[in-house]
């Protein structure tokens, strides 16, 4: 007879255990640097399209070495969702010990997780090619994840003015007002992309665009440009043009090729096919230069890895253990 102790926790409690703080930034941190320093193993991501529905799911997976346990997220997208007083996006991670294969744990995070390692890449991202000094944000999108990227940069830079533009005018309204309230920083709703990114130190793009929204036109120098949205072919927020004309960066340079920003300008012939760029784990480790002037234009293209994945649930199961949080369901079986 064997028996396994499986923790299984819910969102509010992971919640209470992983906010959104430097410890969750420094985790996402050292995933990316994993991916250029260690024998990860990360497969393409899975993807489940169900157009009948209007739903796609998403399946990633990554095994760090530096890390006892891996996991396999499970992403929903059901976009009618919300006709039915439903949420469009849900989800769970299982983790796993590398060691022996057995189920340790089952988040049922409801996408909790992965926004907060959005977030935190985000952060990553800024932390190590945006300027010294980013008094002025833009934010391109208004809605969880663009307050979520805002929270995360101001764990890493200091930011006095930020700049919101988003299709639904209300939504930049509410974001606008919940950045001052919430965060103490002024909002302002520009009237367009081009005005929210004229003054910009950083742009953080969150939408599911699927047509260009940053074009060559809106860089300027010293401009980082932070681009979250692409996490699939159809979704492009950065021009082709723009994205040839500054310094590229990804998470993962064989994923934006067929997912990000990146397909899209390989696509359009903007960038040569046998073109090699950096990725940010390049970066950290010190094996690739990030930037290298107060006058360079950055675009960090993130697509969201499974390397991630593993890094958030990893400090959310660690947290569990030392709280002595979740129900602990014993799965014994003979043999």
């Amino acid at each position: 007879m064997t028996s396994a102790s499986i923790s299984i926790l819910g969102e509010a409690q992971l919640r209470e255990l992983v906010p959104l703080d430097l410890a969750a930034v420094d985790q996402v941190e050292a995933a990316f640097l994993a991916l250029a320093t260690e024998a990860v193993a990360m497969p393409p991501v899975l993807r489940l399209d169900l157009p009948g529905q209007h739903g796609e799911v998403d399946v990633k997976t990554a095994y760090l070495p530096r890390f006892a346990s891996f996991a396999i997220k499970v992403s929903p997208g059901f976009f009618n969702n919300p006709s039915l007083g439903l949420p469009s996006l849900n989800g769970l991670m299982l983790v796993l010990s590398a060691q022996t294969g057995l189920t340790e744990a089952v988040l049922l995070d409801n996408g909790y997780l992965t926004a907060v390692r959005t977030a935190a890449a985000g952060a990553v991202a800024a932390r190590w090619l945006a300027k010294q000094a980013t008094p002025q944000v833009a934010m391109i999108g208004a809605g969880e994840q663009a307050r979520l990227q805002l929270q995360a940069l101001m764990l890493v830079r200091r930011v006095e003015r930020v700049s919101v533009w988003a299709r639904n005018r209300a939504a930049a309204e509410r974001f606008a007002a919940d950045t001052t309230a919430r965060l103490g920083v002024h909002c302002d709703i520009a009237r367009d992309v081009h005005h929210a990114l004229a003054e910009a130190d950083i742009a953080i793009t969150t939408t599911p665009s699927r047509t260009p929204l940053v074009e060559a036109p809106d860089l300027h120098p010293g401009l980082h440009i932070t681009a979250m949205g692409s996490d699939a072919e159809h979704k492009n927020e950065i021009a082709p043009a723009a994205l040839a004309a500054a310094r590229y960066f990804c998470d993962r340079m064989q994923q934006t090729r067929v997912l990000g920003e990146l397909h899209h300008a390989l696509e359009a012939g903007a960038v040569d096919v046998h073109a090699t760029f950096s990725e940010l784990g390049q970066v950290i480790a010190g094996q690739a230069k990030g930037r290298t002037h107060e006058c360079d234009v950055t675009i960090c293209d993130l697509t969201g890895t499974g390397a991630q994945d593993t890094a958030i649930a990893a400090l959310a199961l660690s947290r569990a253990r030392e709280a002595g949080a979740g129900t602990i369901f014993r799965n014994e079986a003979k043999g």
